[in-house]
C-alpha cells in the first residue's frame, strides 16, 4: 500500500522538529442541504459504518440501498427543512452552525488562557470531513493533535466511530502526528456544572416544571449486554447535574430517544413516557438532552417538536392540546459561557504535558533554517 504524499517541507517553519498542537473538535455530521439528495449521501455514509449498525454487511447492504435509501431520504429532508438555519451569516443545519460557533469561541478561550493551539471542527460524516481536517492540520505543521469529540457520554457508535476515523486515516500516512484521544467527560465538573447552570438559568426566566425529563440518544439494548458504557454514564451525567441542583429524584425521569428499526433500545423510551406523565395528571413538563452538546434535529425537531406535540396532546382525543398542560423544551449548552469554560477545562486537562504556552519565534526558526542549510539540507 502506498502512503499518502508528505506535505512539502522548508527548514525554518513551524511543525516537525517544533511542536505545533491542534484540537480536533468532532461532531457526528450533517447533510450539507436540505434536500433528498443530500440526505441520501450523508445517510449512505452514516448508515454505513459498522460502528452505528451493528448487521452483517451484505445484510444490511440489501437494507441500506434496497429500502432505508430509497424511502427515508424524502422524509428526513423535509424534518431538516424545518430547522435549518437561512438567516443571518451563520447557515446551515443547527449542529454545524452551533458547532462551528462553538469551536471559535473554544479557540478563543483557550488563546486568553494563554494556550497557542488551533481548534478545527471536523465532521464524522458529511463536511468538513475528517480526513481532510487532520490533511489540512498536517500540511500546516500540527505535529500535536487532541481529538475531542463532541460525545459526553462514551458509546461505541460514536466516539469509537470518531477514533476508528482518526486511526483509518493515520494508516494511510508515513509520519503521523503526535495524537490523544478523550473517551469521555459525562462526570467532568465543566461539563456537568454547564449543564446544570444552563437549566438553572431557564428556570430563573421561566419559572420550574412539575418534572424534568432527560431524553438521551439512545442505542439498541444488545450494546450494553456486550459491554458498552453508555447506559451507566448517562445515569451518572443525569445525577451529578440533579444534585448540583438540588433536584429531588421524584422530580427527574430519564429516557432515551430516537429509536431506530424493530430490535430493543435503551429503556424508557422518550415519547411513550411522556404520555404516561400526561395521563398521570403531570401539568408542566421540561426537556433537556444532555448527550446532545449543541442543538441539532434530534433536539429541534424530535423534542422541540414532535415530543411537545405528543405530551400537549395525550389523551386529549382532539386536535386540541389538553388546557393547562405545558412543555418546555430547554437548549442545548450550545456556545454558551459556562460551556465554552467548561469544554475549555476539558481540553486543558488533556493537553497536560504538551507545551502549549510558548513557542519559536520568527528569528529563531530563521536560525533553525540556516543551520540546516548549512548542514546541506535544500530547503
Amino acid at each position: 500500500m502506498a502512503f499518502a504524499k508528505e506535505p512539502l517541507f522548508t527548514h525554518g517553519q513551524a511543525g516537525l522538529f517544533n511542536t505545533r498542537t491542534a484540537v480536533l473538535l468532532c461532531n457526528l455530521g450533517t447533510p450539507d442541504a436540505p434536500t433528498a439528495s443530500a440526505l441520501r449521501r450523508y445517510l449512505g455514509e452514516f448508515l454505513a459504518d459498522h460502528r452505528v449498525v451493528e448487521i452483517p454487511k451484505p445484510i444490511w447492504w440489501l437494507i441500506l440501498h434496497g429500502i432505508i435509501l430509497r424511502l427515508r431520504p424524502a422524509k428526513s429532508a423535509a424534518k431538516y427543512a424545518s430547522v435549518w438555519i437561512k438567516d443571518g451569516l451563520d447557515q446551515g443545519s443547527p449542529l454545524l452552525v452551533w458547532s462551528q460557533r462553538l469551536a471559535k469561541r473554544l479557540q478563543g478561550q483557550l488563546g486568553e488562557q494563554g494556550h497557542q493551539v488551533q481548534v478545527r471542527l471536523a465532521m464524522r460524516y458529511g463536511n468538513p470531513s475528517m480526513p481532510s481536517q487532520l490533511n489540512q492540520l498536517k500540511a500546516e505543521g500540527f505535529n500535536r493533535i487532541l481529538v475531542l469529540p463532541l460525545y459526553p457520554q462514551y458509546s461505541g457508535t460514536t466516539t469509537a466511530s470518531v477514533f476508528d476515523a482518526v486511526y483509518t486515516w493515520a494508516a494511510k500516512v508515513r509520519r503521523i502526528p503526535e495524537l490523544r484521544f478523550v473517551n469521555n467527560y459525562h462526570d467532568h465538573a465543566g461539563y456537568t456544572g454547564a449543564l446544570a447552570a444552563s437549566i438553572a438559568n431557564y428556570w430563573r426566566m421561566h419559572g420550574k416544571p412539575d418534572k424534568l425529563v432527560m431524553s438521551f440518544h439512545g442505542v439498541p439494548e444488545r450494546t450494553l449486554r456486550l459491554g458498552d458504557t453508555y447506559h451507566c454514564e448517562c445515569y451518572k451525567t443525569a445525577r451529578r447535574v440533579a444534585e448540583k441542583l438540588g433536584l429531588p429524584k421524584d422530580q427527574l425521569q430519564l429516557t432515551f430517544q430516537s429509536r431506530f428499526g424493530k430490535a430493543k433500545w435503551l429503556e424508557p423510551y422518550t415519547e411513550p413516557t411522556l404520555i404516561a406523565l400526561a395521563k398521570a395528571g403531570v401539568k408542566r413538563v421540561d426537556v433537556v438532552c444532555p448527550g446532545f452538546t449543541v442543538d441539532c434535529l434530534e433536539t429541534l425537531e424530535e423534542i422541540a417538536m414532535e415530543a411537545k406535540e405528543v405530551f400537549l396532546h395525550a389523551g386529549a382525543g382532539a386536535a386540541a392540546p389538553v388546557e393547562g398542560r405545558s412543555f418546555h423544551y430547554i437548549p442545548c449548552l450550545n456556545d454558551s459561557v459556562e460551556w465554552v469554560q467548561g469544554l475549555a477545562r476539558i481540553a486543558e486537562q488533556h493537553l497536560a504535558g504538551w507545551d502549549t504556552r510558548s513557542g519559536l519565534d520568527a528569528e529563531q526558526l530563521a536560525m533553525q533554517s540556516q543551520r540546516a542549510l548549512k548542514l546541506g539540507a535544500k530547503q
